[in-house]
């Protein structure tokens, strides 16, 4: 039995599983979306040089988990498209972003106390997506773990995970900025989110689907908005990674330690090149009587 089910917050938790994201959190988490998109570099030129390229970086930022998704299950990638009513809000959120006079619908949801309600609103649509995912793969692979831990992950973090892909239609290439490689801490809670959910739909935890989406929110809500406020990028994650990680994968300067020395060996020989070898005693007098000889001259 789930033990919050018993206590009053689990109701609480059965009402707030309840409640509809669209429209109210949908456009929190549209403005929020394409807010990423204009603190881009160039984003903002390039919405006044092709409107249209601008719009369709926008909509893979609103849009790209469920395209990613959809992907990943054989399914129309256009499918969410044809919810005509998101796809015009998310259109409208976009316009006014970039193109409202003065910029002051700008101004407005960028404006930190308001921007940090649209944070933690967009937090909610997050965890309904993960959980929504994971429950569609297991209703489409039922014992299909994998399908759905990467179903979940995308349907959490799909618009990171396609940065690359948006960087190109931008006109811009950094693969070194691939998120699989460095990745930020929604792609890293989502996939821990992605777990919970899995263990969940497959009765291994036991705690309703409610109550996860509850406490998983409240959790990732309280860590977005305290990291939006103070402007800090390290991950909670992180300590418990320090520890964890070097026991089951080693640390870095140990895997390779022959790799290591001679990678910054070669480097010091590069950067200080040797001394040039000692002239000799004969060399030295030959010079002073060529100069002396100038000078005569």
């Amino acid at each position: 039995m789930d033990l919050a089910d018993a206590l009053p917050l689990g109701e609480l938790a059965a009402a707030f599983a309840a409640l509809p994201v669209f429209p109210l959190f949908d456009t929190a988490y549209f403005i929020i979306s394409v807010l990423y998109l204009k603190y881009e570099p160039g984003a903002v030129e390039m919405s006044r040089k092709s409107p249209f390229a601008s719009w369709l970086c926008a909509m893979l930022h609103c849009f790209g988990s469920y395209i990613l998704a959809d992907l990943l299950l054989g399914e129309a990638p256009m499918g969410h498209f044809s919810h005509n009513s998101s796809v015009i809000l998310a259109t409208a959120v976009w316009y006014l972003i970039f193109f409202c006079p003065m910029n002051l619908f700008y101004k407005c949801v960028s404006f930190l106390p308001v921007k940090l309600i649209f944070v933690a609103m967009k937090e909610v649509v997050r965890v309904r997506k993960i959980a929504a995912g994971v429950h569609h793969a297991h209703h489409l692979y039922h014992h299909g773990w994998f399908v759905m831990l990467a179903t979940g992950w995308v349907k959490g973090s799909g618009v990171a995970l396609m940065s690359n892909f948006e960087q190109l239609l931008r006109g811009v290439w950094k693969p070194e900025t691939n998120e699989i490689l460095h990745m930020s801490f929604p792609t890293k809670a989502s996939l821990y989110g992605t777990v919970l959910f899995t263990l969940q739909q497959t009765h291994w935890l036991p705690i309703s689907e409610a109550n996860l989406i509850f406490f998983f929110t409240m959790f990732m809500i309280v860590c977005k908005v305290f990291m939006t406020a103070t402007h800090s990028h390290a991950s909670p994650f992180a300590p418990l990674e320090n520890l964890i990680c070097p026991v089951l994968f080693g640390s870095v300067s140990s895997g390779h330690p022959s790799h290591h020395h001679d990678h910054h060996g070669a480097s010091h020989e590069v950067s200080h090149p040797p001394p040039p070898p000692a002239k000799s005693k004969e060399e030295l007098n030959e010079g002073t009587r060529k100069r002396k000889a100038k000078k005569a001259e």
